[in-house]
């Protein structure tokens, strides 16, 4: 299914992972101390900027900050909408 929506100039949209819900030693992470994830796969990606040629792809994994991002909800799915320089690196 294509996703319809498409970010404008340099933004890139994310599909953020789910946060642990496990412990290496097995314990269970209740949903109040869940960190917020900081990697993610590109969903969508703007055309970029007269000056400024797009680096990601859709499809690629990517670590962010912590605070990055607006949060959205677009068919039952949580979303990242940013700025490509929000993205600190590719895995």
């Amino acid at each position: 299914m294509a996703l319809k929506i498409q970010p404008l100039s340099d933004r890139v949209l994310v599909e953020p992972q789910e946060a642990e819900t496990k412990t290496a030693s097995g314990l269970y992470i209740p949903d109040s101390a869940k960190e917020k994830p900081q990697q993610g796969t590109v969903a969508a990606v703007g055309k970029g900027k007269e000056d400024y040629k797009m680096t990601v792809k859709v499809g690629d994994t990517v670590l962010y900050g912590k605070y990055s991002g607006s949060e959205l909800k677009y068919e039952g799915k949580d979303y990242l909408i940013m700025k490509e320089e929000d993205i600190l690196a590719i895995i």
